[in-house]
């Protein structure tokens, strides 16, 4: 069989809903042009614009096309994932029109009979219209021919240079002046993912202690999470039943009370809605190098809900966020319900968990040492302001949550107290004197006796200096020893791990993604 390409030119519309035609008129007329080809194979490309504005809409039609030329059941279609891969190794464009050679080179790589290719060009402010072409890939000549209007859904963004390589749409470089991490996880908490939101409670520290061990530039990052629900028929159903329960915070402790306070009610799961909500609620550092995900996990079809998830995952695509998607339950039934197909538009991850599985922990030989280690690092805290007591309050109310979730929690919260230093310090230094000092937030003659616990206060000024000036000392030898035996920790477990073959968890396919994609945006790891 001849393999063919189809070139496509798009040219989007915000006309009124009259005028503009649906993208399954133009697979129609394709498919018509195929009556004499069955069983072909095709991939599409995404469709950039013609001058290369940056847009959601390359990606955004590029999905909706193969959703219309799914129905045909003549026809094959390659899997985005490969297409994206060979787009890469090829280092390919997708730029409406390529030449003979080229045609021929990604169709035998692709194993493709057909590639659907194409551009962008906008008419005025509401209109686009498609022209499409059909080429023989060994021959370059046109086998058919349409063009239709249609209505413009998406927008233009500023962040992206639409390069449609396929491999992802590249952002103008911006760096930061320190490292930052941005995780938005989004979790069903409908009536049967009791066992997902277990989980998360107790593998949060662990999965937050793999970011804070990567290092940028020779720093380790500042890491922020977001925390959603969904699914919850206790909500709003205006809201989509779904709610922020954390904007993104360096506050882990307090991430970490509100998975415990969370609550599961049965309730229709909008997974596209819970998306589009995230990408635009959160502040989103537009910085390129940022490493930016979003975590959704869920076991209902990937497709419900008043929002497409295409158009949901390409705005996050967009904002150069990648989207991870777990499935709980059987791999097979995930891929059916589409939840593969939404990661793969944001170059992200789809993986499945067994969300009742309990999730295994190694009790390893420095639990002990660390969690007497932890209850000393407390012990350096010296309230400070109005706020100082009850913040203190809060911290111990935290750590007791996670003593009671069991050693192995309890040991991944103090290890990252430890490791994420900088941060943590300067996340606290508004109420912690010893965190002011240690951040650089404040000098010793700029904190004020009167803001001092009472005992404190009754010191002199030399005195007060010198009891802070302890206290920054044993924090520093504490941190420094869990440090030490974490990376032993961590040595033991992965060991221990390599010898069990324990059930997929939430933690597990965090992790995972976490280092692949953080590796694209110039973390290193630790191996």
């Amino acid at each position: 069989m001849k393999k063919m390409l189809f070139s496509l030119t798009l040219l989007c519309s915000f006309a009124g809903a009259a005028a503009a035609q649906s993208l399954e008129k133009l697979a129609d007329k394709l498919s018509a042009g195929l009556k004499d080809r069955p069983s072909i194979k095709l991939a599409v490309l995404e469709f950039p614009y013609a001058g290369g504005k940056a847009s959601e809409g390359p990606v955004v039609v590029q999905e909706r096309l193969i959703t219309a030329l799914a129905q045909n059941k003549k026809i094959t279609l390659i899997e985005r994932g490969l297409l994206k891969k060979v787009m890469g190794e090829l280092n390919l464009q997708a730029s409406g029109a390529m030449d003979e050679a080229t045609v021929k080179k990604l169709g035998k790589t692709l194993g493709a009979d057909a590639i659907v290719t194409g551009t962008l060009n906008d008419l005025k402010e509401s209109r686009t219209e498609i022209n499409a072409r059909v080429v023989e890939t060994e021959t370059a000549k046109i086998l058919a021919a349409a063009s239709l209007p249609v209505k413009k859904t998406w927008k233009d963004t500023a962040a992206a240079t639409g390069t449609g390589t396929g491999t992802g749409t590249a952002v103008t470089t911006n760096f930061g002046s320190k490292p930052l991490v941005q995780v938005a996880v989004l979790l069903d908490t409908s009536g049967s993912m009791d066992g997902l939101i277990n989980q998360a409670r107790t593998q949060l520290w662990k999965i937050v202690n793999e970011l804070v061990s990567a290092e940028k530039s020779g720093s380790r990052p500042v890491i922020e999470v977001a925390l959603y629900e969904y699914g919850n028929s206790g909500l709003s159903p205006q809201n989509g039943w779904m709610r922020q329960v954390m904007p993104f915070t360096a506050d882990l402790d307090a991430v970490s009370k509100e998975l415990f306070s969370l609550r599961t009610n049965g309730g229709d799961e909008y997974c596209g809605q819970a998306i589009a909500t995230a990408v635009a609620e959160l502040k989103w550092s537009p910085k390129s190098d940022v490493y930016k995900a979003i975590f959704i996990a869920g076991n209902e079809p990937f497709t419900q809900g008043p929002v497409p998830f295409q158009d949901a995952v390409a705005k996050a695509k967009a904002k150069n966020i990648f989207v991870n998607t777990i499935y709980c339950g059987a791999r097979q039934q995930g891929l059916a319900e589409q939840w593969k197909t939404g990661a793969d538009l944001a170059e992200g991850d789809y993986t499945n968990i067994d969300q009742g599985a309990v999730a295994y922990q190694i009790a390893a030989p420095q639990d002990d040492k660390i969690a007497q280690l932890s209850a000393q690092l407390n012990s350096t805290y010296v309230s400070y302001g109005s706020s100082g007591g009850q913040k203190l309050a809060d911290k111990a109310a935290s750590e007791a949550v996670a003593r009671g979730a069991g050693k192995s929690v309890y040991a991944e919260r103090a290890a990252f107290q430890a490791a994420a230093a900088p941060a943590q310090a300067a996340a606290e230094a508004d109420w912690d004197a010893v965190s002011a000092l240690e951040s650089g937030a404040m000098k010793k003659e700029d904190i004020k006796a009167d803001q001092l616990p009472a005992e404190v206060q009754k010191l002199d000024k030399a005195a007060r200096e010198k009891y802070l000036d302890g206290k920054l000392a044993e924090r520093k030898r504490i941190k420094e020893e869990i440090n030490a035996l974490q990376s032993q920790r961590k040595a033991y477990i992965s060991a221990e791990e390599k010898k069990a073959s324990g059930a997929n968890t939430l933690d597990k396919a965090m992790i995972e993604s976490i280092r692949t994609q953080a590796t694209k945006r110039g973390y290193k790891f630790q191996k």
